[in-house]
């Protein structure tokens, strides 16, 4: 009997079963179930995503036709859809968002030390993005007269690009309702766009020692107190000065100095007014910083190419809920994958080449560091 279970099946071996099954204790998932278990309902989401399965109905007979390699999984039989479909709507989706925590700490101690600036202040970027739907099925979640929607917050950890904190709310919150309630840690740094400007919000962060980078508002009325000095190599940064804040109300919000720096955008021929309380750093740290927020549009760009976050298997909020932070779990699991490869994988490769040897008996490790060379194992016998 060969050692090796099918990728799929070391993927799911990943997720440690002490830390599962506290989250099902602690958000009751398995209260009066019967039968089906949280564990068999997770593996059968978890293949949605990895196997980009459209429906229950691919889901479950995607399972079922694995013959014998259930057993590796840890599950004796492929659901039905009927069972899959009362456990979405009915199981609290708060377990798939405590599993995405606890493997999220896993993924930590691997991206350590992978930043890409050399200063040691953690840097995070914050923003939102719209995830679309059918107003007619998913009439619970209206948008706009004809549209339907959610919107996933999402902040990201600069060191290796991991999502570190995600809500998913109804379309019409704001942004910035959900940023008034997150806390960092002193000296860390926050970069995000125009829809994040509140001046309130800047000044309590100036107290709380957290730093700041984001563009200014075309209409800002300020007064300049100083004029930087700007390196005369440094032909992309146009002025470097320190402002305060002239009108009553926003002087009243935000009384501290902050630095405005506008630097020129080669690609798109114009200049970039930046907004920071950050003094330390050269102006060029700063415009390269705002330029890393980019990384936060990269990943919504991948999640919603690559995984299914644009259709759904369920339509009530709870299922949503499940798909979506069942995709936030498998885009962790492909994090974890290129870490600890030596391959140089693109997520997106990444995920077809999964999808392509999902139940294929490979040594999942090998593999992943010699996706074309590793031949797959042919097992002595089938359970």
């Amino acid at each position: 009997m060969n050692k090796f279970s099918s990728i799929f099946g070391q993927i799911v071996k990943l997720f440690s079963k002490q830390d599962f099954y506290e989250a099902v204790a602690e958000s009751k998932a398995e209260k009066g179930a019967k039968g089906f278990t949280c564990w068999q309902q997770f593996v059968g989401m978890l293949f949605c995503q990895l196997g980009q399965a459209h429906s229950l109905r691919e889901i479950c007979g995607g399972l079922a036709s694995c013959l014998g390699k259930l057993k590796h999984l840890g599950i004796e039989s492929a659901p039905n859809r009927s069972t899959l479909s009362y456990a979405n709507e009915h199981r609290p989706w708060q377990m798939y968002e405590q599993l995405f925590y606890r493997f999220l700490s896993k993924c930590h101690m691997l991206s350590e030390g992978k930043r890409k600036f050399r200063f040691r202040n953690k840097l995070f970027s914050l923003d939102a993005t719209l995830i679309e739907l059918c107003v007619s099925l998913f009439d619970w979640a209206k948008y706009r007269t004809t549209k339907g929607a959610v919107k996933l917050h999402l902040l990201l950890d600069h060191d290796g690009y991991l999502p570190v904190f995600a809500h998913i709310t109804d379309g019409k919150v704001h942004e910035l309702k959900v940023a008034q309630t997150l806390i960092f840690p002193p000296g860390s740094i926050v970069v995000m766009d125009r829809g994040y400007i509140d001046y309130e919000l800047f000044e309590r962060w100036t107290a709380e020692g957290v730093y700041f980078v984001t563009r200014e508002k075309g209409n800002a009325d300020f007064k300049v107190i100083e004029h930087r000095v700007i390196p005369k190599n440094r032909k992309n940064i146009l002025i470097d000065e320190i402002i305060s804040f002239e009108g009553f109300y926003s002087q009243k919000k935000c009384p501290s100095v902050l630095r405005r720096i506008a630097v020129w955008d080669e690609e798109n021929e114009k200049a970039i007014i930046l907004l920071t309380n950050n003094f330390a750093f050269g102006a060029t740290t700063i415009a390269a910083i705002y330029k890393d927020r980019w990384q936060i549009e990269v990943f919504f760009k991948t999640i919603k190419q690559n995984l299914k976050i644009k259709t759904f298997v369920g339509t009530t909020p709870n299922a949503l809920m499940i798909q979506i932070w069942t995709a936030l779990i498998a885009i962790l699991v492909l994090k974890y994958l290129k870490f600890r490869s030596t391959f140089g994988w693109s997520l997106s490769n990444l995920v077809a080449m999964l999808r392509y040897n999902l139940f294929t008996y490979r040594d999942l490790w090998a593999w992943i560091d010699n996706p074309y060379e590793v031949p797959p194992i042919v097992p002595d016998i089938v359970l």
